[in-house]
């Protein structure tokens, strides 16, 4: 069975870009007569509710879903190259009222941090979490994603309104979802193609394991979205095709992870499913000893609506290939929770 690589990726930001490393391996990719495939991951614009086309993709999970689908058409010999491509406008491509009307795709009577108070209010309930113990939680999660942001950046760019609650669970700092421009690309090519077109003196990136789970979406399905089972099988579908045990790996401080950030729930939920945290109460022992993150998460890291994650395996490929560990997990989280992504990359 043939094995997908990460070969190259490129960001773009409010402007600020840096693409000339993805665009010479794209030229020799070219040079070799391949046409990749492409995967989309549909902007705002795209209405939730709208029919999703072939190769497209939607939610905040859309980014794991599209690299499953790439590994999986390489795997099978339906390519030997493909390219995940998101772009978001949702600073300049939007009116401020479509925008918003847009990002109600629950109906303009449940808001998103609305539906979020009530998942969180039943995983606490199953897990016998206090209000207080929640809040707690979720200032150790921002504290964590503030340590790994600021140890490469130094702009500080959230209001001291961002801070203060919008729900009664959650702060604007827990859920905001960033005013920016974005467009990444992630190139992901079958062993061979990828050795021939890698730039001297970088690491390829397996795309070792992918696991996805589901459930139905909407208010009327909350418990079993709370009860994050699809969640549980995601992370050890992924584990189980990477060949690894994540969890041990990352406690021991040799693999990278990037939880999504979106609302505390969802890395609680993560941490627990994942086997990383034992209970509740071992969780704020983890976050002051490792980072959740690598970009410092949705709202330090800044990455549009369905594009987090994407942001994130972007980063996490970067980082593989550059520093000295080898493995790292990404997580993606759509809707309401009902769809639940965990991919994990090698370095080899």
């Amino acid at each position: 069975m043939k094995e997908a690589y990460i070969t190259a990726a490129a960001i773009e930001s409010n402007g600020h870009h840096d693409t000339n490393e993805y665009h010479k391996v794209e030229v020799e990719l070219s040079n070799l007569g391949i046409n990749p495939s492409k995967l989309v991951i549909d902007p705002l614009r795209v209405p939730w509710d709208s029919p999703i086309e072939d190769n497209h993709f939607r939610s905040g999970c859309a980014p794991i879903q599209a690299i499953a689908k790439a590994k999986a058409m390489i795997e099978n010999c339906a390519a030997r190259a493909v390219i995940i491509e998101g772009k978001e406008p949702l600073k300049t491509g939007y009116e401020r009222d479509e925008r918003h009307k847009l990002m109600a795709i629950y109906g303009d009577q449940y808001s998103l941090p609305e539906a979020y108070t009530d998942v969180a209010k039943v995983f606490m309930a199953k897990h016998g979490m206090t209000d207080s113990e929640f809040k707690k939680i979720a200032q150790l999660l921002f504290e964590n994603y503030e340590r790994t942001f600021y140890q490469t950046n130094t702009e500080k760019h959230l209001d001291k309104k961002w801070f203060e609650p919008i729900t009664e669970l959650f702060r604007g700092v827990d859920c905001a979802n960033p005013l920016i421009d974005f467009s990444g690309k992630l190139l992901i090519c079958e062993g061979s193609v990828a050795k021939q077109i890698a730039l001297p003196d970088v690491s390829l990136v397996e795309v070792a394991g992918v696991g996805l789970g589901f459930t139905e979406d909407g208010r009327e399905h909350i418990l079993h979205i709370a009860e994050y089972d699809h969640l549980e099988k995601a992370y050890l579908t992924a584990c189980r095709q990477a060949g690894i045990d994540f969890s041990t790996k990352y406690l021991a401080g040799q693999a990278l992870l990037e939880t999504y950030t979106c609302y505390p729930v969802v890395p609680i939920a993560f941490l627990l499913a994942s086997g990383i945290a034992s209970s509740i109460e071992s969780i704020p022992a983890i976050l002051k000893e490792h980072e959740v993150t690598v970009t410092g998460g949705m709202n330090l890291a800044r990455a549009p609506w369905n594009n987090p994650v994407l942001n994130a395996l972007i980063t996490m490929y970067y980082l593989l290939r550059k520093g000295p560990l080898r493995v790292g997990a990404v997580h993606g989280n759509g809707g309401m929770g009902f769809s639940q992504g965990v991919a994990i990359l090698k370095k080899v």
